[in-house]
């Protein structure tokens, strides 16, 4: 399997003022980055797309992808996941090709488009609230699920206490999916980083489909960046009835949202919050009575 994390020799610059740094204003030493690497996706023997991501839960990379691109949404409708050959330079396993192997009566879906995806973009060549509405088959706008705004603002920090390759590098994003329970606590399902913000979404969503467990009903996803257009969309797709973003929503990303019945939530920081979409589903605080 392909690393996660890469040391790499570099110069630190001080430039603080202080004394330390004014007698070693340039230092060398070792950084530790997250790995960043081209992953080819095939359907059979044809190619379908290719993802920059960080090595690592691939098979689910690529089973979540699969759900966002519409292409399937059971379990039973993905048959095999396998590495193909492919080595580097030294004659190394780059486990950088996955095929997927379909069900026969599923449609393979048309590869005219741009099916490159960087890892700072998400599903390129799905760009309108219409092409999800068609491609969906499970509906937030169902799931009565609510959240407490207490439970909602510490998802942020909950996050961020589990992630592994963050600590080390600094360099990658996370998605984390909670279960709400019936008490209204919460308990983290599944937790992915990647370099992209999108592959990190893609991963917790083809765990889910892998465990049989689409549609996501009574969930959020907390994922550590903005909520894009793309992460509404995989979301939808995947039937998770709420999102939470450590930063801002687009105004697509919106739309989406209020399009599906999705609650969507930015800028959760701990102490505060902005609902953009689906406010019903969120248990506000009491309302304190002013002292007599």
């Amino acid at each position: 399997m392909g690393r996660v994390t890469q040391r790499r020799k570099v110069h630190k610059y001080l430039l603080d003022g202080s004394p330390k740094a004014l007698e070693f204003p340039v230092r060398h030493r070792e950084d530790v980055l997250a790995v960043e690497e081209p992953l080819e996706i095939r359907l059979g023997r044809m190619s379908f797309s290719v993802t920059m991501r960080t090595p690592g839960d691939d098979f689910d990379l690529v089973a979540g992808f699969l759900v966002s691109e519409g292409v399937i949404w059971s379990p039973d409708q993905l048959v095999s996941l396998r590495f193909c050959a492919g080595e580097d330079e030294n004659g190394v396993q780059t486990f950088n090709v996955v095929e997927a192997q379909l069900r026969p009566d599923v449609p393979v879906p048309d590869t005219g488009r741009n099916v490159y995806t960087s890892s700072s973009c998400g599903i390129c060549g799905t760009d309108s609230i219409e092409s999800v509405r068609k491609s969906s088959h499970y509906s937030p706008a169902s799931d009565p699920v609510t959240v407490d705004a207490h439970v909602l603002t510490s998802l942020p920090a909950l996050l961020r206490k589990s992630q592994r390759v963050f600590e080390d590098t600094g360099g990658v994003h996370a998605a984390g999916l909670y279960k709400i329970d019936d008490d209204g606590g919460v308990r983290l399902l599944c937790l992915r980083e990647d370099v992209g913000r999108h592959n990190a979404v893609d991963k917790v969503v083809g765990w889910a489909l892998r465990e049989g467990l689409l549609p996501l009903r009574g969930t959020v996803l907390q994922v550590s960046g903005r909520a894009s257009f793309e992460l509404v969309q995989k979301a939808a797709l995947a039937g998770i009835p709420v999102l939470s973003a450590v930063s801002a929503p687009s105004s697509l990303a919106v739309e989406l949202a209020e399009a599906r019945g999705l609650t969507l939530a930015g800028f959760n920081r701990g102490t505060s919050m902005n609902v953009y979409a689906g406010e019903a589903r969120i248990i506000r605080p009491g309302v304190r009575q002013p002292v007599a």
